[in-house]
């Protein structure tokens, strides 16, 4: 995910969701980010692997400055989809930390009864983070 700063974000990815920091870094100017995301030579970039418990380098955050980020489009065209077993508590901080979420529902399964539930809110540069819990769990 690009995001305009780094450590605003790791307050909702590492601190909120629980996604450990494997590494953070940053891009030399022959980074592979560049070609991939069609970032102008201008741009600066820093990056941090995140985990969890059960995979490593499950998501990453891309910090872009030196150019302006366009806003993400509406409607949201996609979107990351995050198990999260601490589902309750994770929606107080997100809600305490003044991100919008959407009033949680039952996500229901093929025949149509509930087998968890999930929620969404938009992370600070405007992707859509859509949370979920199964009811195992």
């Amino acid at each position: 995910l690009c995001v305009a700063d780094l450590e605003r974000s790791l307050t909702i990815y590492r601190d909120i969701l629980g996604f450990t920091v494997d590494y953070q870094k940053d891009s030399k100017e022959d980074s592979y980010s560049y070609p991939v995301f069609t970032f102008p030579k201008e741009a600066k970039l820093r990056f941090a692997t995140l985990n969890t418990a059960s995979q490593e380098r499950t998501l990453a955050l891309t910090e872009v400055t030196g150019i302006d980020l366009p806003p993400m489009p509406v409607p949201r065209m996609v979107a990351a989809v995050i198990n999260c077993p601490a589902f309750d508590e994770v929606i107080e901080k997100i809600a305490a930390a003044g991100r919008e979420v959407v009033p949680p529902q039952h996500l229901p399964d093929q025949e149509g009864n509930s087998k968890g539930r999930e929620t969404a809110f938009i992370d600070p540069d405007g992707h859509l983070i859509v949370l979920y819990i199964l009811n195992d769990q």
